[in-house]
């Protein structure tokens, strides 16, 4: 075996690599000092709620696509054929049910941060448990996210492996600390645009150079790369239809329903409908992606054939043999090897602002803002900029913490992923479940990590003894960047392996079910503890906190049964929030149990009050002239029907 071949950047990739980020800087500067040149928490944090629906959409999509994907998915085609493609039959619920009922409640609650909504619903402690366990989740995750390309990126083209860090690392602070979501929304739709460019590029070139597409399908036919439908229902199977098409649905919930990143695009939007229909619009782009990914591995496939550059030595693991093949493709083409690392690196920015600025996000109102009430507005927001800002500089410290964790790097991106499914079952718990109270929720939730972190660290530990590569792409979660993912190392087709038995099988779980397993964990133990604690009644809930699906359910049971279990009467979100329109943002008032009063709500009192105002009058006015009721009432009919 060889010494990993290096080919090297050419002056127009360097300078198309360095107008990314400058595009990048300069879109954050532009916020910084245009509209209301980010002087709110409302502004910096949550785009004044008056974003539309592409540019939430797009953001939606390029959070979702890390670089580790783009790395990942080619790889996974290329060793095990299409079957990774099934994951995208999760996208129809994976985004259906987030659209449906995750985002009405959040949104007509008008929160900052989706943790606001566990105390609303149960109470402090739980609210902190939640933003406690994202935050772990996302300083280990981001780190890694940005370290992982830049290794793969020097390893094939001798690009100076902490010149990149660096670069990405300051560029993304500056502008997520200078421009607030603004500014991190918008230049997410900017790289997206660059991401599929780059994708679309790697695929016309190289399919052209393999003899066109026609060929590169018969190759891939010929080569069995092309799967058909595996229905083989084993849990333990790495990929089948199931555990891409079912195990996938609860990592896009993982994603889209309950992920603070996530969950912060939707309340930025003008208005509920745009927040749903952003949903929509992430649908189709999803599936070009997937299939962009898709395509890239045939065409490898195409090229080399089984005679892969990772076979002959020229590269070390997979992900390094998707940019050996980028750079081998374009080695005559300057400038579109800078445009695929400019693809790559947008999306390792477009992950790396997102957490900067929902852990900015979660700190200020989550742990901060309840125990400084009267804290100015100003300093308010300049406190949340000082987070950015503090959030980008760990994460070049823990970049350079996962340089020196080397095959440890998987563990890294299997915590991100472990923590995850317990938090949707957490939010599940509250949502569906109206008996559940706090304590069946915060022990729900221990009992989900630990379960998380037993198979995570076990599967690990398991299959230490086989030969760890440094860091690979295809091991790690492919689906994306915020999403539940596991350690998984590639278990080669050829090595021919007992069916496990015991824990051994539970370690053997596919990383698609572990969020699956580890949600359902948490709402399972959280319901036998409220009950055996004593089940929430339905006076004590905050209106507009549950979704009401377990009245509908339960129609069957005798009311008194239901009445115990707080499924009385359907406990309907608030009124449906049209009068809610693109105004600066009024915050949701609290009372002194905590409940949430709406906009709405607070517009239907002033109505109240006008159409009882407006009646008296009449009154008045009737006892002193006799004439018809309706000549004096005139505009005040329609209030008072109100």
């Amino acid at each position: 075996m060889g010494d990993v071949v290096r080919m090297h950047f050419t002056t127009a990739d360097y300078v198309i690599f360095t107008l990314l980020l400058v595009a990048s800087a300069g879109i954050g500067l532009f916020y910084a000092f245009s509209g209301g040149r980010q002087r709110t928490t409302q502004e910096f944090l949550m785009a004044d709620r008056s974003m539309s629906c592409l540019p939430v959409s797009l953001s939606l999509l390029a959070t979702f696509q890390s670089a580790v994907a783009i790395l990942g998915a080619p790889s996974e085609v290329y060793t095990f054929g299409t079957q990774y493609w099934f994951l995208g039959c999760s996208y129809f619920l994976g985004l259906l049910i987030p659209a449906h009922v995750f985002i009405p409640i959040l949104y007509r609650l008008r929160l900052s941060s989706a943790y606001e909504y566990l105390e609303l619903r149960f109470n402090k402690t739980v609210r902190i448990c939640g933003t406690v366990t994202f935050i772990f989740q996302m300083v280990i995750y981001m780190g890694v996210v940005l370290y992982a390309p830049c290794l793969a990126l020097n390893a094939v083209t001798g690009f100076d492996l902490w010149g990149a860090v660096l670069a990405m690392g300051l560029v993304c602070t500056l502008y997520t600390a200078l421009g607030g979501l603004k500014a991190v929304i918008w230049t997410d739709v900017f790289q997206t645009v660059v991401m599929f460019a780059g994708q679309l590029a790697v695929i016309v070139v190289g399919a052209n150079q393999a003899g066109g597409m026609a060929e590169v399908w018969r190759k891939a036919v010929n080569g069995s790369r092309i799967s058909g439908l595996d229905l083989n229902p084993d849990p333990l199977e790495r990929h089948t239809f199931w555990t891409l098409g079912v195990g996938g649905v609860f990592l896009m919930l993982a994603l889209y329903g309950v992920n603070q990143a996530q969950v912060q695009r939707y309340l930025s939007a003008r208005t509920e409908k745009e927040a749903v229909m952003s949903c929509y619009v992430v649908f189709p782009c999803q599936q070009i992606v997937l299939c962009l990914g898709c395509l890239m591995g045939l065409v490898m496939f195409a090229r080399y054939g089984e005679d892969s550059p990772l076979d002959k030595g020229y590269v070390k693991t997979n992900d390094q043999m998707v940019l050996y093949f980028v750079m081998d493709v374009f080695k005559d083409l300057p400038g579109l090897a800078g445009l695929f690392v400019a693809c790559l690196f947008s999306g390792a920015l477009s992950t790396i602002s997102s957490a900067f600025n929902s852990l900015a996000t979660v700190t200020m109102e989550d742990l901060i803002k309840p125990y400084f009430p009267n804290m100015t507005e100003a300093k308010a927001t300049l406190l949340s900029k000082g987070l950015a800002f503090v959030y980008g500089l760990v994460c070049l410290a823990m970049a350079y913490i996962a340089s020196k964790m080397g095959s440890v790097l998987q563990a890294a991106f299997s915590i991100f992923g472990m923590v995850g499914g317990p938090l949707l079952g957490l939010f599940c718990l509250g949502m569906f479940f109206p008996w559940a109270n706090s304590t069946g929720a915060v022990v729900g939730l221990v009992a989900g990590l630990a379960m998380a972190f037993w198979i995570g660290i076990g599967s690990f530990v398991m299959r230490m003894p086989d030969s760890l590569p440094a860091l690979n792409a295809t091991d790690l979660p492919l689906f994306g960047n915020m999403t539940t993912a596991a350690v998984t190392t590639l278990v080669t087709a050829t090595k021919a392996k007992l069916r496990p038995s015991g824990v051994e099988a539970l370690y053997s779980l596919s990383y698609m079910w572990y969020s699956a397993h580890n949600s359902t964990t948490v709402v399972v133990v959280g319901l036998i503890v409220s009950l055996l604690t004593g089940p929430m009644k339905e006076k004590d809930l905050t209106p507009g906190t549950v979704f009401p699906v377990m009245g509908t359910l339960l129609f069957f049971l005798p009311e008194r049964y239901k009445e115990k279990l707080c499924c009385v009467t359907p406990l309907s979100t608030p009124q449906k929030s049209k009068e809610i329109d693109a105004q600066p943002y009024q915050m949701a008032k609290k009372d002194g149990n905590g409940a949430a009063l709406c906009k709405e709500d607070t517009v239907t009192e002033d109505k109240e009050l006008e159409s009882d105002r407006a009646q008296t009058e009449d009154e008045d006015l009737e006892a002193r002239v006799a004439l018809p009721l309706c000549q004096l009432r005139g505009h005040t009919v329609e209030e008072t029907a109100f």
